[in-house]
């Protein structure tokens, strides 16, 4: 028995070491091992809250795919939910509600949104200086969420830190509970110190989307002749969001394509503040419309790299062929554009493609030598899928690669499979 006991502690202390360590398929390994998602450190604080307090969205998932509780009731009142509210990471958020919906309150509700609302009125700083009582200066550092869609600041005082989303925090909630706050409010939220790149922008303008209402859609349209960019932006963004929302419905044709290109093909040849222009042509690259690749050509030039970034999807039409004659040539100009995110976005766009003729592989080659390591990795294996021999030097360019925590070895282990066939 002792010896079990043992074996239990040394397995809380790997996951514990895990979970600190932000390793989310390690701490997967562990608890189908038999680890316990309700383990607590040394002072009592589950892993769930830990997860949360480091803004680790894949090992908050692990853990609650295991069974983690994300209602148990913690020695100051809070709850790990609670917790994630109070966190302003409305990702982190969003996972921890899902599976507490169903036991959830109108207490407990209220409480939720409560908390929500008065980091909001307090603003993230002041709610951080109230929180600690220090009164030095406060750090400040940006991160993405797992999936690279939107951002937050999270500000550090006193060993303490908070993202700055607790606006796209409230905009969820409300979302979930069924509670329809105005389209001013959410406007409101999403200019407030923040970008379009951030969380509080992004939760405003995919929440507005899924109501699929003319009033809402009306409400955007009211917002392209706005003499601030800003809020042309935002409705710019929003007829983007309620195509994507429309196309992931369960009904096989989205009620507002038509409508989104008659607005944006126009609204092309209107713009002329570069943000707004590349969210219109971001737009544009959810239509299948062939009228796009003509706007994409037209802009291959344009001076700001945001509306180069949106030339190459405009392009794409099939997964086997471009239909544009200048396509391939355009693609290969912008895979030496000297902005890194349009080289970034055309191997992005190349890597995947399955109608990769030599003219393709030539311009994959050509990423082989990027800074960014991913980039080198997609390319490599973009060739080896095609079966052009390049793909044996661009692995060893490659270099080192961290697989400690599931690297995606269907990627990097391409130029090994192109080997084996060539071996055979």
């Amino acid at each position: 028995m002792a010896a079990k006991g043992g074996d239990r502690a040394s397995a809380e202390v790997r996951l514990i070491d895990t979970v600190r360590a932000g390793r989310a398929h390690a701490v997967r390994d562990l608890l189908s091992a038999g680890a316990d998602p309700e383990t607590t450190d040394t002072d009592g604080i589950p892993m769930l809250c830990l997860a949360v307090d480091a803004f680790d969205e894949g090992v908050a998932d692990a853990l609650l795919d295991a069974g983690a509780d994300p209602l148990r009731s913690l020695s100051d009142g809070s709850t790990p939910l609670l917790r994630a509210v109070a966190s302003g990471h409305a990702d982190l958020t969003d996972a921890l509600l899902l599976p507490a919906s169903d036991r959830l309150t109108d207490e407990k509700r209220a409480a939720l949104v409560t908390c929500a609302r008065h980091w909001c009125e307090r603003g993230t700083e002041g709610g951080l200086r109230l929180a600690t009582g220090a009164t030095g200066p406060v750090g400040r550092r940006r991160i993405s969420d797992r999936h690279r869609v939107s951002e937050y600041d999270v500000l550090t005082l006193d060993g303490m830190s908070v993202c700055d989303g607790h606006p796209a925090v409230l905009t969820r909630l409300e979302a979930a509970f069924g509670w329809r706050p105005s389209f001013d409010d959410l406007l409101g939220r999403a200019l407030t110190d923040t970008d379009e790149n951030h969380a509080n922008w992004a939760q405003a303008t995919i929440v507005l989307a899924q109501r699929s209402d003319a009033e809402t859609w009306e409400a955007a349209l009211a917002l392209r002749s706005d003499p601030d960019p800003r809020r042309r932006l935002f409705a710019a963004d929003l007829v983007r969001d309620f195509v994507i929302v429309g196309q992931h419905a369960d009904s096989e044709d989205c009620p507002w394509e038509r409508r989104a290109l008659d607005v944006l093909m126009p609204w092309v040849a209107e713009e002329t503040d570069p943000a707004v222009l590349a969210s219109v042509l971001s737009g544009l690259n959810f239509l299948d419309d062939p009228k796009a690749e003509e706007v994409g050509m037209a802009h291959r030039a344009h001076p700001d790299p945001r509306v180069r970034v949106q030339v190459p999807s405009t392009l794409f039409r099939t997964r086997y062929a471009f239909t544009h004659p200048e396509a391939l040539g355009v693609l290969a100009a912008l895979a030496r554009d000297p902005d890194a995110r349009v080289r970034g976005v055309v191997c992005e766009l190349l890597y995947l493609f399955e109608g990769r003729g030599p003219a393709v592989c030539d311009i994959l080659a050509g990423f082989l030598y990027e800074d960014d390591q991913l980039v080198r990795v997609k390319a490599v294996y973009g060739l080896a899928e095609a079966d052009d021999p390049r793909c044996l030097e661009g692995a060893r360019l490659i270099g080192p690669v961290d697989r400690t925590d599931g690297a995606d070895t269907w990627l990097l282990e391409a130029a090994s499979r192109y080997e084996e066939r060539h071996a055979g």
